[in-house]
């Protein structure tokens, strides 16, 4: 299988580390960065077969047999980097990606491919870490995590594309760009304002001596609640950006859900916080198991 990866990043770069990584013979993979410099790290830790700046420094005969081409830039230059590739990349090469929102890209990703009767399909591998590029990628970044892919009719490209993801070990869900983004936004998206929220609510304390207090007084309870809400500023804006909606129901629910819980303790309803707080606790394992 031939497989191009546009933006080598922490997803690119581990997704060519574990492809490569089977030594089939068979298996190669091309890669496209703005940075010169990511690229010669990306074929120095053997997470591409080549890398370029340009894509049109592949060598013709790799492009001809490319059967996927996997989009891992930002949700934002999705789209404008099909646009700019596509009429470069022959006819019925399958497209796909991993960005966090897809109603906003499914459709218009695949009107784009089919001017070159090429094929979209979408995705987006659940897996991460706190770091970013083609330094921070590692082997089996995606093994037993999640990945949606969503529905066509071209079932050919479907099932390639679930392939795909199968092979670095991941479990696919198939389901509407729509439902996605919007179960996305509950335990995603919405997790990244509300962390960012709690983080900006502690620097608010006017009080010097206790704002330094509760900075050293911090451990792992605070470490996990406030992680994502530390993380990188553009794509936070980019999920609120492009799955507005969504993310907006989920924090209007937050925040009824909060207002409830302020509302026990205000009016000294002990016995009905704790009841509140039992729901969740035996609720939790359903997200994590």
């Amino acid at each position: 299988m031939k497989i191009g990866i546009i933006g080598l990043g922490l997803i690119g770069g581990s997704l060519g580390l574990d492809l490569l990584a089977t030594q089939q013979e068979s298996t190669y993979v091309w890669g496209i960065s703005r940075n010169p410099e990511t690229c010669k790290q990306a074929e120095a830790i053997a997470a591409v077969n080549v890398a370029s700046t340009d894509i049109a420094n592949i060598p013709d005969h790799i492009l001809a047999a490319t059967d996927i081409v996997v989009i891992c830039t930002p949700i934002a230059a999705i789209l404008p980097t099909i646009t700019a590739i596509s009429p470069q990349i022959p006819a019925n090469v399958i497209f796909t990606d991993v960005g966090s929102v897809k109603a906003a890209i499914v459709a218009p990703a695949t009107q784009l491919c089919q001017k070159f009767n090429q094929r979209f399909v979408g995705g987006h591998p659940m897996a991460g870490t706190a770091f970013q590029g083609i330094l921070a990628a590692e082997r089996n970044l995606f093994c037993d995590r999640a990945c949606v892919v969503t529905p066509s009719d071209d079932l050919d490209a479907v099932n390639k594309v679930r392939s795909l993801w199968q092979s670095v070990g991941m479990r696919i869900y198939e389901c509407s760009p729509e439902d996605h983004d919007r179960a996305v936004a509950m335990i995603s998206h919405a997790p990244v304002i509300i962390s960012a929220s709690l983080i900006a609510a502690c620097q608010s304390e006017p009080d010097q001596v206790v704002l330094e207090l509760a900075q050293n007084l911090a451990s792992s309870g605070f470490r996990d609640t406030s992680r994502v809400g530390g993380g990188n500023p553009e794509l936070g804006r980019l999920m609120a950006e492009y799955n507005q909606s969504a993310i907006l129901r989920s924090l209007e629910n937050y925040q009824q859900s909060l207002q409830t819980a302020i509302n026990f303790i205000k009016q000294q309803q002990w016995q009905e916080l704790e009841a509140f707080l039992g729901n969740t606790q035996r609720a939790r394992p359903l997200y994590l198991e």
